[in-house]
């Protein structure tokens, strides 16, 4: 419904270091019309210029701090509102190239009135200086 807003244009940013970055980092919103608790949040997959990012690579920052995917499924007491941005941040050495990059990101949400997960993507290209 809102996949194109999903990926926060220019927001891509190498993180860690400037000389020797860990990764990139770049801002994301819920693709579903309301908030969701963290835990209905079944997967975050990322690909950076056609390559698949691993899944234990990936943390998750709404504002309370960073959360493994995995450390996702039990953060009940946490909660991603529609609208606010937040971080995903990817551990990636050497962070990436400056340039630009083609970021993908598919959210698997969790809904409760519905029988099948919802399933949101968007692809955005993204500059790195």
């Amino acid at each position: 419904m809102f996949d194109k807003y999903i990926i926060v244009a220019d927001t891509l940013r190498n993180v860690g270091p400037a000389d020797a970055p860990t990764g990139f980092a770049f801002q994301t919103k819920l693709g579903y019309y309301r908030g969701l608790g963290l835990s209905m949040v079944e997967e975050l997959t990322v690909t950076v210029d056609g390559q698949a990012i691993p899944r234990d690579a990936i943390r998750f920052d709404e504002g309370a701090g960073a959360l493994t995917l995995d450390d996702m499924a039990e953060a009940y007491d946490r909660r991603w509102p529609f609208g606010t941005a937040a971080e995903i941040i990817v551990d990636h050495p050497g962070g990436l190239a400056p340039g630009d990059h083609e970021i993908t990101l598919q959210q698997k949400l969790r809904v409760s009135y519905m029988p099948f997960p919802s399933f949101n993507n968007d692809r955005k290209t993204m500059h790195v200086a």
